[in-house]
């Protein structure tokens, strides 16, 4: 139970964090953080989070971690979907924080709320097939750093910040072609407040994100299976 309370408080900061800084500091007049500052801050959630709960629950934060940490043989099946409705759940905890604050400015409008998108609604129009290969790669990319980094071979103390740093890498790479994604749980959250198009689209920040962890589980077990787990 511990480790699906750690895992929901992770994922409710990420959020929090990550959109966050995309809702209420990125278009700031003059002194906003755009996105190279959004980038540093979802990778600061994740680095502060490993440091944190890293110990109790693995600092998962993400669905396609959870699953991709599976495929590469260091996630214990029955222990998937608990982890997965406590990231959700998390998320939406976060993206319903981040509303009330949001909404508290005389002015509020909705607005895309950081909610990934393809076509229209993708920061710079990219097509809903150059967002599915984005997220595939990008997530397939960050599970590879995970799992080396985690790897019992691996420096200790230093997975944190390899983590978080390449995430902040993927967003600096793919907020203008998703808002990026990688992560189920905080699409969704996003999507739930905005609903219509952002429901509409949600499919694909599950599929792709989860297909690429998949793979990458696969592909580095085969380069590197840790025999320690």
């Amino acid at each position: 139970m511990k480790k699906l309370v750690a895992e929901f408080f992770g994922t409710m900061w990420l959020v929090i964090g990550g959109c966050g800084s995309a809702v209420l500091a990125a278009g700031y007049p003059e002194l906003g953080i755009e996105f190279v500052g959004v980038s540093i801050a979802f990778g600061l959630t994740v680095v502060t989070m490993a440091y944190a709960i890293g110990h109790i629950s693995g600092c998962h934060l993400n669905p396609a971690v959870t699953i991709g940490l599976w495929a590469g043989g260091r996630f214990d099946t029955k222990e998937i979907v608990p982890y997965i409705i406590s990231q959700v759940l998390g998320a939406t905890i976060g993206a319903t924080i981040l509303y009330l604050i949001a909404s508290g400015k005389s002015g509020f409008e909705l607005g895309g709320f950081a909610a990934n998108g393809f076509g229209e609604h993708s920061p710079d129009g990219y097509s809903m097939i150059a967002v599915l290969i984005c997220e595939v790669v990008m997530t397939f990319m960050f599970l590879i750093v995970i799992l080396g980094a985690t790897h019992s071979k691996a420096p200790k103390g230093f997975a944190g910040l390899a983590i978080g740093l390449a995430l902040t890498l993927i967003h600096l790479i793919s907020i203008p072609v998703s808002n990026t994604s990688v992560n189920p749980a905080r699409s969704t959250s996003q999507a739930i407040f905005v609903g219509d198009w952002a429901m509409g689209q949600l499919w694909l920040f599950w599929v792709a994100p989860i297909v690429g962890a998949i793979l990458a589980g696969y592909v580095y077990k085969y380069l590197s299976p840790d025999t320690e787990d």
